[in-house]
Order: structure tokens, then C-alpha cells, then sequence
């Protein structure tokens, strides 16, 4: 089976070439490494590699002008963007721009690799409530990243990675979520390399900072109905299992 290919655009030449390790330690054909936008641009268009590294601070075009020229051209590149700003509005328009993942400096590049990774599996088959359904994995992230940033759920904080993966395997095994501290959260935590009390917790962090943003309309809106009011908000399984159910019912309204 031929190698997936990455390319990685990076400023710090240093920090390029750990990356590009990374990748290769994780089974990668890196095809190319520039701190270059605009080189980097040019050669995800010809190279056409399945995912992308992609640092903000680069040479004549940034991180954003290179994910909005992915964009424009077409290319199905996965992007994981490296960033070090925190303001809700800059990660927006990063997610909105196409980005797989946002993750904040400093970052293990072992993790870099590992988001990679998981921005380029897709088109497997998934377990959804009994049935086996072609799902593209990318199309059930996106779906989950759009309602978190209706609903106010930051990227560059853990909860809201490990929500993801919680909401993801809901939609998997909606059984799950009958078992959120024997399965769930040791399931979160094993892949993240964690303990499951600090997934509950950064999960119920992601939570209430999207509830202390007072957007309830915002969240009612999300879900079509008035499911909170004024300053309640969910516990962890709650909310997992709300996303859950959307996404299913959603799934079967798309495979009748």
C-alpha cells in the first residue's frame, strides 16, 4: 500500500524539520517542507498530498491565506493549522477556512502526527445504531466542529477535543453513553494519552465556557428546540448524547 503523503509549512526551520520527522516516524511520505505560504500553496497543488501541516506565522502568505487558497483551488488536502493566538474569532475563521484541527503552540510534534493522522482517515464504514453505513469520518468531524462553534466551544481548549471524540463515539455505539465512566472516558482517555478524571473534567470545562458565554439562543438555534434556559446547562453525558442524537437523526434523514 503506497504511503500517505504530507506536506509541512512551517517558519521554524528547526521545528519544520521535527515535524517532518514526526510525520515520517508515523508513516508519511513528506513531500515537501518550506516556511514559504506561498511555495507551500504552490506545492500542495502539485504535490497533492492527503494532509498538510500548516503554521500561521509563514513567509509572504500566512496560515490563513493558505487554507483559504486550499479553498478557492479545490484541493481536498486535510489541514492541521499550528497556531499561538487564543481569540475565538481568528480560530473561526481558521475552522471555517476548511482547518481539520487548530492546535496551540507549544505542541508535542508526536501529537502534530497524531492529528494528522486522523485528519486523513476516512471512508470507513462505521457501527451507527446497528447499521453499518459508509460515513466519511472527516464529514462527522465537520458536522461536530460547526455546532461547536455555533454554540461557543473553542478549539484551542482539550474539552474540545475530547468532546469530539466522546460525540464520535456516541454516534458510533449510542450505547456508550450509558457507560460514560467505565467506557466513555477511558476510551477518550486512552487515545489522548490521558487519565479518564481529566477527560471528564476538561470536557465539563468545554462546556461551561460555552454556557458562561450566555449563547443560549445561539445553542437553542443549534438544536431546534429550547433545550436550555437562562444559566442551565447540561452534564457531560447530556450534552454528548444531545450532539449524538442530532448527528443520528440527521444520518437517517440523509439515508432514508
Amino acid at each position: 500500500m503506497a504511503k500517505k503523503k504530507a506536506a509541512v509549512l512551517e517558519g521554524n526551520a528547526e521545528t519544520a524539520g521535527l515535524l517532518a520527522k514526526a510525520l515520517e516516524d508515523a508513516g508519511f511520505e513528506v513531500c515537501t517542507v518550506t516556511g514559504d505560504g506561498a511555495e507551500g500553496l504552490a506545492a500542495i497543488e502539485r504535490e497533492a498530498p492527503d494532509a498538510a501541516v500548516v503554521s500561521m506565522v509563514l513567509r509572504q502568505t500566512d496560515g490563513l491565506g493558505v487554507l483559504e487558497g486550499m479553498r478557492e483551488k479545490g484541493l481536498r488536502t486535510k489541514a492541521v493549522v499550528l497556531g499561538s493566538f487564543a481569540e475565538e474569532e481568528l480560530i473561526g475563521r481558521v475552522m471555517e477556512a476548511g482547518a481539520k484541527y487548530y492546535l496551540m503552540k507549544p505542541v508535542s510534534v508526536q501529537v502534530v502526527a497524531e492529528r494528522v493522522k486522523e485528519s486523513v482517515t476516512e471512508g470507513q464504514a462505521r457501527q451507527v445504531g446497528g447499521q453499518v453505513r459508509g460515513r466519511r469520518g472527516a464529514t462527522l468531524e465537520e458536522k461536530i466542529s460547526a455546532i461547536f462553534i455555533a454554540i461557543g466551544i473553542p478549539p484551542h481548549i482539550k474539552g474540545y477535543a475530547y468532546l469530539r471524540e466522546g460525540i464520535r463515539l456516541a454516534v458510533e455505539d449510542p450505547t456508550i453513553i450509558n457507560s460514560v465512566t467505565k467506557r466513555l472516558y477511558p476510551a477518550i482517555a486512552e487515545k489522548y494519552g490521558t487519565s479518564a478524571s481529566k477527560v471528564e473534567r476538561a470536557i465539563r470545562h468545554g462546556i461551561e465556557v460555552a454556557w458562561n458565554r450566555q449563547r443560549t439562543e445561539a445553542i437553542n438555534a443549534v438544536f431546534g428546540v429550547r433545550v436550555y434556559i437562562g444559566s442551565e446547562k447540561p452534564t457531560n453525558s447530556e450534552f454528548i448524547a444531545l450532539v449524538a442524537d442530532k448527528l443520528l437523526l440527521e444520518d437517517l434523514s440523509d439515508n432514508p
